[in-house]
């Protein structure tokens, strides 16, 4: 039997970074781009009256939301399928935090920071040579891009695509990345660098099977069984995307050849893997 939970999951990620500010703080100080000398000394939770219940669990999508002393908020997510929907319902959640400040009184001079961190177990973004892991996003002018607002900040973080550091990094910043990455049910063997930081062990701790009670446990089990589902579903549906692309490829390629006039029907099937019938009706 396995002796830990994956990290990504609802119930372990809500246990280590919703139950433990200690974490969360660590996690958003290694990962967050803070202004310097800004980093965050306390967290604390936005109690659940403050956070709408989301109807629409699509995806898997599990969030943290908290203050720190500065009173900047942070929203931590963890979206285990990525599709266009979720940059826009990250930047939805971090606008509205954003503007809830003021129904506190507060005028727009004392307007706080709004960090919205989301970790994607998937691969989100496909620029052309970049392959960072992290994607950062903030309100900018087009015309003069070194003058950057960031009373909104975006950040992206593709897990899928993150390397590894060298075995033996100490660096906080890699050993959160390989908690998220590395740790799961077939986890055999821990890095000693992981063991012996504080705020790793005591997640790594937080996460091991035998903190968990067998109604836990069930539960843990059935959004597994969930997140296999959406898994086939997701892959399905990118397939037959692919699938409809190739095709629709196939059918330009066909109407191009077809204008040229240069090949029969036969021949421009050939090619494109198309029917005589359907290059017929182009």
């Amino acid at each position: 039997m396995s002796k830990y939970l994956n990290p990504k999951v609802d119930l372990t990620f809500k246990k280590v970074f919703g139950e433990h500010a200690n974490l969360v703080k660590s996690l958003l100080n290694a990962l967050l781009p803070l202004p310097e000398g800004m980093t965050i000394e306390k967290v604390e939770y936005l109690t659940s009256e403050n956070v709408p219940e989301n109807p629409a669990k699509k995806y898997s999508i599990v969030d943290v939301r908290c203050t720190d002393n500065y009173g900047r908020g942070f929203i931590v997510e963890m979206q285990n399928y990525w599709n266009n929907e979720f940059f826009s319902r990250t930047l939805f959640n971090a606008a509205s935090m954003y503007s809830k400040q003021l129904a506190k009184g507060n005028p727009f001079e004392r307007l706080k920071e709004v960090y919205a961190l989301a970790l994607v177990n998937d691969e989100a973004f496909n620029y052309e040579n970049d392959s960072d892991y992290m994607q950062e996003f903030y309100i900018i002018n087009k015309k003069h891009p070194s003058d950057i607002h960031r009373d909104i900040s975006l950040i992206f973080v593709e897990l899928k695509k993150y390397k590894p550091a060298d075995k033996g990094s100490k660096a906080i910043k890699d050993l959160w990345l390989k908690f998220l990455t590395q740790i799961d049910e077939n986890t055999v063997e821990v890095e000693d660098e992981m063991l012996e930081n504080p705020e790793i062990n005591e997640a790594l701790n937080l996460v091991e099977r035998s903190a968990y009670t067998d109604a836990d446990l069930y539960v843990y089990e059935d959004y597994l069984l969930e997140l296999m589902t959406q898994h086939n579903s997701v892959e399905n549906a990118r397939a037959e995307g692919r699938a409809e692309g190739e095709k629709q490829k196939a059918v330009e390629m066909a109407r191009k050849l077809k204008l040229k006039g240069i090949m029969s029907d036969e021949e421009i099937a050939e090619i494109t893997d198309l029917t005589i019938p359907e290059i017929q009706k182009i």
